[in-house]
């Protein structure tokens, strides 16, 4: 997998633990293994700016998911298909605060929404209840096997 982390947040990110749950996260989604992802950690100006332009919603955000050929999970005995996953924009102040509040920190927050994003960048959503069931119980599987397996820097 090819797996790009950019850190353009002016913060101390961990680009290497990002990489290891990014393709952590793609394998056992049973994404192809010659996909690409992109994830940038940037200020809040920066995801504000984007969150603006491409959601139409004012200030920032915590991550917005760019999907790019729109890839799916693999299924059990099919071959995944390859392409570019998409792009992540992480905005790790956001994340900070968030993870205070939570209650886990800011590591754990990243890590939430490292997972949340890639979801969305495999067609996962959450305006439905169903969805939202469906997305977050995945999300927390996920996570929690992060943690077991491979979690600790």
């Amino acid at each position: 997998m090819s797996i790009e982390v950019l850190n353009e947040s002016g913060l101390e990110v961990d680009v290497r633990r990002l990489s290891r749950l990014a393709q952590f996260v793609m394998e056992q989604m049973r994404v192809h293994p010659q996909a690409e992802l992109c994830i940038k950690a940037v200020d809040e100006d920066t995801i504000a700016a984007l969150n603006g332009q491409w959601m139409e919603k004012e200030g920032p955000t915590d991550v917005l998911a760019f999907p790019m050929d729109e890839l799916r999970p693999g299924k059990v005995n099919e071959e995944p298909e390859e392409g570019v996953l998409g792009d992540l924009v992480l905005a790790p102040s956001v994340a900070e605060r968030q993870g205070e509040e939570a209650g886990h920190g800011g590591q754990a927050e990243i890590d939430l929404l490292t997972v949340h994003g890639i979801l969305h960048l495999l067609g996962y959503d959450h305006a439905e209840p169903e969805e939202h069931a469906v997305m977050f119980g995945l999300q927390g599987e996920l996570l929690e096997k992060w943690r077991a397996d491979a979690g600790p820097a």
